[in-house]
């Protein structure tokens, strides 16, 4: 156990301790942190210490305190809480575009910057989407899941600004879809058939196709209710793309088309 502190000194030094593996993802986003008997033995501080730079936290939108269940970390650091606030009060459709960009911009550099581990955990999350259950995909709310896959890839982007203002903005569009105004934009097949593209762009160490991967993924990712009941909209930016040969779902379909073919054409001799 560390040598307790005294006065004033010693509750800025827990709230720095707590903040500072929070800030450095040693507690990541969506954690729990330990529990209160476990941080006063770790800091060498008393309960109400404790508690009070819990609650300073979570003023700050950095932690959630859930009842019998414990304190979870909600934002790595206020910027994100601010930004999510500052994002509540401007029109939805300019989130998504924001977001769009910040997705965008993480596929690009973590095409470059990705380490071996960070590809592998990648793979593993894009493994676990194509086994879950259709109704265990919910994009949204899994964007900000430890170990799932847009997370990973803004992670991966090595930038921690992009993190926080990437979790600052899906933090408004969690909330815009537990209201039902924010859905799933494109069919579960075809989400995956885009995660995969990605995935082999950011591999491949390819920033340009990392990057056209992304963008006709989150142009047709999230939306609007009232702008997506229909999956077949493109946007004038996703049609260029796809009329570009970026689509995974188009150049699968033809493979299976070119394949049905071959197999009736055989059939025939």
């Amino acid at each position: 156990m560390t040598t307790p502190l005294r006065g004033s000194q010693k509750a800025r030094d827990t709230l720095d301790f707590l903040r500072e593996k929070i800030s450095s993802s040693a507690w990541a986003v969506g954690d729990l942190i330990p529990k209160e008997p476990e941080l006063m033995e770790l800091i060498g501080v008393g309960k109400s210490t404790v508690r009070e730079a819990v609650r300073s936290l979570a003023a700050f939108g950095m932690l959630e305190t859930v009842p019998g269940v414990g304190t979870f970390v909600r934002s790595r650091t206020p910027v994100s809480t601010l930004l999510t606030e500052f994002l509540a009060d401007h029109d939805l459709e300019e989130v998504l575009v924001y977001r769009r960009s910040l997705e965008i911009e993480a596929a690009q550099h973590a095409a470059v910057h990705r380490s071996d581990a960070q590809l592998e955990a990648l793979r593993a999350a894009a493994i676990r989407d194509e086994q879950a259950e259709r109704d265990e995909v919910i994009t949204c709310e899994q964007s900000t899941t430890p170990g799932s896959f847009h997370l990973l890839v803004v992670e991966a982007s090595g930038s921690k600004l992009l993190l926080d203002l990437y979790l600052g903005v899906i933090s408004v569009l969690q909330r815009a879809s537990a209201q039902g105004r924010v859905i799933l934009g494109t069919t579960i097949e075809t989400m995956h058939l885009d995660h995969g593209a990605v995935l082999r762009a950011i591999e491949a160490r390819d920033v340009r196709n990392a990057a056209h991967s992304m963008a006709l993924h989150v142009d047709r990712d999230l939306g609007l209710r009232t702008d997506m009941l229909d999956f077949g909209r493109h946007t004038e930016r996703a049609a260029s793309l796809i009329g570009a040969g970026y689509d995974p779902g188009e150049v699968v379909a033809q493979l299976s088309a070119e394949a049905a073919q071959l197999e009736i054409d055989a059939r025939r001799r």
